[in-house]
């Protein structure tokens, strides 16, 4: 990966900014809808943006916040960024971020404008929804595996609680009223190619719900990067006895 995606806190929090024009101007909106307090200079900032055209002074400013330990963010200089600020989809609570490491903010903007138009206004109501629905959730579940594969189920394409499906007020509770933790399961996917991008629909929706990978030796590491990161892998080609959840099985097909 180009770096690791973090989200930060930074309600009153000071941010320093160096610059001005339209450029700061864009930063200073982004992070004053963080909360952040954007100030010039600041004893205790810990990040910083700046936004300075001319290239003398940027190295200056970047090399005088890095003495003091601070991480910087160098508009339109990604070779000299600590941290790049992605392109956001904002659903409240949920954020989707989409990042390049600065590489290509074009693209990043292109594809947020893409997700845009797929994911619903109203998603950041289901998240309420389900955070509000904790205590409950628990009570019906429990075990942490089991509660983690029933929402992973109703929130899966077509499932109970689907987010690109318009969700009303009351969707997570009529799905509590009769939520199962789904059984086990074991599903073999013989690959035609090593390539993730060729993966149909359906599987690359399993392995994103898959519990476990037991995998051949050949299988590439691109593959299994298409499941989550807490997913177990085994390589061999016998899954555990009696494991619980979605166990995939995968093998290049010969």
């Amino acid at each position: 990966m180009i770096g690791l995606p973090v989200l930060l806190r930074l309600a009153g929090r000071p941010v320093i900014l160096k610059g001005s024009g339209p450029a700061a101007d864009a930063k200073r909106r982004l992070l004053e809808r963080a909360g952040a307090q954007v100030v010039e200079d600041h004893p205790d900032a810990r990040l910083a943006v700046v936004a300075l055209a001319d290239e003398t002074q940027a190295h200056a400013a970047i090399a005088a916040l890095r003495a003091r330990g601070i991480l910087v963010n160098a508009v339109d200089r990604p070779e000299l960024c600590d941290f790049t600020l992605p392109a956001i989809v904002d659903r409240d609570p949920l954020l989707v971020a989409v990042a390049t490491g600065g590489i290509s903010a074009g693209l990043a903007a292109a594809v947020r404008q893409r997700l845009e138009t797929l994911l619903p206004a109203g998603l950041g109501r289901l998240a309420g929804q389900l955070h509000a629905a904790r205590t409950v959730l628990r009570q019906r579940f429990p075990d942490g595996d089991a509660r983690r594969r029933a929402l992973g189920t109703a929130l899966s394409a077509g499932g109970a609680l689907d987010p690109l499906t318009a969700q009303d007020d009351d969707a997570v509770a009529r799905w509590l009223d009769t939520a199962e933790a789904p059984p086990s399961e074991h599903v073999r996917i013989a690959l035609r190619s090593p390539d993730p991008d060729d993966l149909t629909l359906r599987e690359a929706r399993l392995l994103a719900r898959a519990d476990r990978l037991v995998h051949a030796p050949d299988v590439p590491a691109a593959i299994l990067d298409r499941a989550r990161a807490d997913a177990d892998r085994i390589a061999g080609d016998t899954p555990p006895p009696d494991a619980p959840g979605l166990t995939i099985l995968l093998e290049m097909l010969r």
